[in-house]
């Protein structure tokens, strides 16, 4: 195969005597997210935020319901609404700031999606291999933080492709804002999209992951395929790392789920089995990073909570918490904002959440941070095709 690879405010204080330490795939995880951000040199920002774009259709289309009333921070907010659980749709995507810049440039050798002939047999591979594994090996394949992706092989033309979602600005400028001079409210650079470009890198895939046949699919079904992805990257637009459960029981409830690079290719795959594709009895698993909370608690949008009308004592905590997780230009200044986010976040039990472009508190509880690796069976078809 052709190789073709792009550069992928609540006062809660508690005393715990006896709180664990942080583990080391935690400390390792958030140094590279903090490692791998990047912005252009502090200017003055416009004096007019940028206009957001309208959410369409609710949840996603495949989600079942989920709402659960947010309960009320005490004494300090009036404010209430139901717990997201999924990622929003929206009408458009909005054009990025010249501000969000990418340390790797996102998909740089991307292409149109062909159209096959109808009656061709293509070939659809699961890839999956680890994050940075083209800087950092197999580092994070050790702890099991992967990506994942969707291999084609043309029979007709023999040409092999490569499709993968991912963050337009990489994971820690996804993950965390950043604090600009001049603006009330964090700046999110929390775009991913979808890649699809001619060529899969065998090598890359193979030594430290995965490259496996998952199904054969007709180029019928390709094709609206396509068409699904044309409207699942026009619509989902914002990364969401983390996903929020009440607890490491594999039946906890899930607060808020994330929207990454697996994802993408769970729903991916369930399309193609909607379409008729069968796939193999094969062991798939997928990456997930955990926060472990209470029941979140809502606290408004960058309207209600940032600016002259806004709550400032609020905005002051959030601006706060988001401090430490800045881009750092010394190991120095590292560890010192390290420790913050450990006293923050561990001992104090406090987390910030930006989701469907609101915020909500998170009162954490152990065991914190987890990652795991767990097995999410490739999908069967439903009995009445999904329409695109």
């Amino acid at each position: 195969m052709a190789a073709s690879r792009p550069g992928g405010g609540c006062s809660n204080r508690r005393t715990r005597p006896s709180q664990r330490p942080p583990s080391f795939p935690f400390l390792l995880l958030l140094l590279l997210l903090l490692r791998l951000r990047r912005c252009v040199p502090a200017r003055p920002p416009s004096c007019r935020s940028p206009r957001l774009p309208r959410r369409v259709g609710g949840m996603e289309p495949w989600a079942p319901p989920h709402t659960h009333p947010a309960r009320f921070l005490a004494g300090s907010f009036s404010l209430s609404a139901p717990l997201p659980a999924y990622k929003m749709r929206f009408d458009y995507r909005p054009k990025t700031d010249p501000y969000c810049q990418a340390r790797y440039t996102f998909c740089p050798t991307g292409s149109a999606i062909p159209v096959m002939k109808e009656e061709d047999v293509i070939e659809v591979y699961r890839l999956q291999a680890p994050v940075w594994e083209f800087k950092y090996g197999d580092l994070l394949g050790h702890l099991k933080i992967m990506h994942d992706a969707v291999g084609f092989r043309s029979s007709l033309t023999g040409k092999n492709y490569t499709m993968e979602w991912y963050e337009l600005f990489q994971l820690g400028n996804c993950t965390f804002p950043h604090l600009r001079p001049g603006m009330d409210a964090p700046f999110w650079c929390n775009q991913g999209a979808a890649c699809f470009y001619e060529g899969i890198d065998d090598a890359h895939w193979k030594e430290n992951g995965t490259l496996v046949l998952v199904t054969t699919i007709s180029g019928t079904m390709f094709n609206e395929m396509a068409k699904w992805v044309k409207y699942d990257n026009e619509t989902g637009i914002y990364y969401e790392t983390w996903t929020v459960q009440a607890s490491p029981d594999k039946h906890s409830v899930v607060w808020f789920d994330s929207y990454e690079c697996s994802k993408f290719i769970l729903r991916t795959y369930q399309k193609l089995a909607d379409l008729g594709a069968v796939f193999k009895k094969i062991q798939t698993n997928y990456t997930s990073i955990i926060l472990f909370s209470g029941e979140p608690v809502y606290l408004g949008n960058e309207t209600s909570i940032f600016g002259p009308l806004g709550n400032q004592t609020l905005a002051a905590a959030i601006r706060d918490f988001y401090y430490p997780f800045k881009p750092h230009r010394t190991v120095r200044e590292f560890f010192v904002d390290l420790l913050k986010i450990i006293d923050r976040v561990i001992l104090n039990g406090q987390f910030y959440l930006f989701y469907n472009l609101e915020y909500w508190f998170l009162p954490m509880k152990f065991p914190y941070l987890k990652i795991i690796y767990e097995e999410v069976p490739l999908p069967i078809g439903s009995k009445t095709s999904v329409g695109v």
